[in-house]
Parts: C-alpha cells; structure tokens; sequence
C-alpha cells in the first residue's frame, strides 16, 4: 500500500526532487558508514554518490517524459546504471596472492545502492527506505549469523607461515594429539633464495568439541609460525 501523503513528492517540481535527492543521499550514507565503519574499499562517500547519481539518472528520465513530453523510455537510462555499476563493483573485488577473494559482499552492495537510488528517483520512497533497511539487517545482522556459522564448520582451510626445519613434524604431531583430521596439504615453494619463510596450506575437519579459534590459538603457539589464517 503506497503511502498517500508522500505523493505530494513523487513528482518533479523543485520540493518533489530536493526531497529526491536528500532521500537518495541518506540511504546511500546510511549504507556506506557500514561499509567505512568495516573499512571496505568502498565507504561512506562513494555509496552516497552512487545512491545520487542513480536517483539523478530516474530524475531525468522522468523530466523528459514528463516535463519536456518527449518520447521517450523512462526506463532506458535506468538499466544502465544497473549494467554500468557492474564496472565500479568489479573494482572493489580483491583475490589476495592466497587467492582469497575479498570485496564481493560491498560490490554487491554498490550494485543495490544504485538500486536504491533508482527507486528514489522514480518517487517510490517506501522501497528505497524498506530496502535500505533490510540490506543493513543483512550486512549487520546476518553477517554474524555468517560468521556463527563458520565457527562450525566440521572442515576448513589453514594458511601457515612458518620458519626453520622441523616445523612441518611438529605441527603434524599437533594434530594428532587433537584428533584433527588432514585431509589435504600443499607445500608452496620458497619464491626467493634468502627468504626465510615457507608456506604451507592445510585442508583439515576438525572435530565437534574443537572450534576455529582453538586450532588458530594451538598453532599461533608455536615459535616459529610467522601467521596462520583461515581461508
């Protein structure tokens, strides 16, 4: 049901698109603090502008069709920015040298922002309030459901930086007292003569009374691991 009194705004007079535009620059900022807060490629800022720049996009549509009476599809500049934001979400998408990839979560959420900014240009405030407020419950809310989740998981990937010889038994060893299964190892190979590091990823299941932090804690333990991380 649409919101009668809100239909005073939903045009394209001077109050109807400050109105327009103050909305789409709130629901963009109001998404990006998560975003900057978490400190993610793209923050505050940049999710105001495209939250903006969709709503001026509809703006415009609109004003052609309605103001200047031309013939044309309101709905053509719309699709693409949905098309074209796909390049800005591309940019904030990271595969680390442990061909970990980060950024997807933010990518996606550049792509709906500028859904929400189409949707405030085209007047339908309460969709773009509404999906605001669920794409904050999903980045806040269900991201710790996500993690929760994780803890759990019977299996996972451990990337280890260690030094000295030796190291490998040890840790083997390790995992046995903890009843910790290895399903997989893969030794990365030393990729400069004087450095002093190697790098070794595990593919282990652990069992239901061991979590992720206990393994990471058991292996941080060891003198010579430089960094262990979960990938």
């Amino acid at each position: 049901m649409m919101l009668e009194f809100l239909d005073i705004v939903r045009g394209t007079d001077f109050l109807s698109t400050l109105c327009k535009l103050l909305t789409a620059v709130l629901c963009g900022g109001v998404i990006g603090i998560e975003r900057a807060y978490k400190r993610r490629p793209a923050g505050f800022r940049t999710h105001i502008l495209i939250s903006l720049g969709s709503a001026i996009t509809t703006l415009t549509s609109q004003f052609l069709v309605t103001d200047l009476e031309l013939a044309a599809d309101p709905g053509r500049l719309g699709a693409q920015v949905v098309a074209g934001i796909g390049f800005i979400g591309a940019g904030t998408i990271i595969v680390s040298k442990r061909s970990r990839v980060k950024g997807l979560t933010t990518a996606a959420g550049l792509w709906t922002t500028a859904t929400v900014g189409l949707a405030v240009g085209m007047g339908f405030y309460e969709c773009s309030i509404m999906a605001t407020l669920l794409i904050l419950f999903a980045e806040l809310v269900l991201s710790r459901l996500e993690n929760l989740l994780r803890t759990r998981l019977a299996e996972l990937n451990l990337y280890i930086e260690y030094t000295g010889a030796g190291y490998l038994y040890r840790l083997l060893e390790y995992f046995k007292r903890e009843n910790i299964r290895i399903l997989d190892i893969e030794i990365i190979k030393k990729t400069k003569k004087d450095d002093k590091k190697n790098i070794a990823i595990f593919t282990v299941q652990l069992h239901k009374n061991l979590c992720q932090s206990d393994i990471i804690d058991g292996v941080s333990a060891f003198p010579q691991t430089i960094t262990v991380e979960i990938i």
